[in-house]
């Protein structure tokens, strides 16, 4: 799974998903990319399945861009465990992803492998998602 090697801090504040992406708010890299309508956190498991929606798409051919990584840790405390005593252990890595934000970009297949590709792979994450193409989406 996806985490960082290092972070400054073990147990951080939770960062808010509402509101709209100050970045990775066009496609950059790719001919089509994959759009979040919604903002939430994606965790690291959804990023790798639809990873790997996409790579069983493209074969050998195209080429693949994943423009969020899981640097956020959530944490949970244990089960069955009273009030208070401090923050629990990390439990999980997730992506802050929020409205507007390109998450996945393809390119070097066809235009319908591309569509279907991102749209599975759109299936497969918790937020609202919608494939766009290179130019269609305006940067400031």
């Amino acid at each position: 799974m996806m985490q960082p090697k290092r972070v400054k801090y073990r147990k951080p504040h939770r960062t808010r998903y509402d509101g709209k992406a100050k970045g990775n708010k066009y496609v950059a890299f790719g001919e089509y990319g994959l759009l979040a309508e919604s903002g939430n956190w994606v965790s690291d498991k959804q990023i790798e399945a639809a990873r790997v929606v996409i790579s069983k798409h493209l074969g050998k051919t195209g080429k693949m861009w994943i423009r969020i990584f899981p640097q956020l840790s959530l944490t949970k405390k244990p089960l069955e465990v009273r009030m208070g005593s401090g923050k629990g252990n990390p439990e999980k890595w997730v992506a802050v992803v929020k409205k507007g934000t390109v998450m996945f970009e393809m390119a070097g297949v066809s235009e319908e492998i591309m569509k279907t590709a991102l749209r599975k792979a759109g299936n497969k994450l918790n937020v609202l998602t919608k494939v766009v193409k290179k130019g269609e989406l305006k940067h400031d």
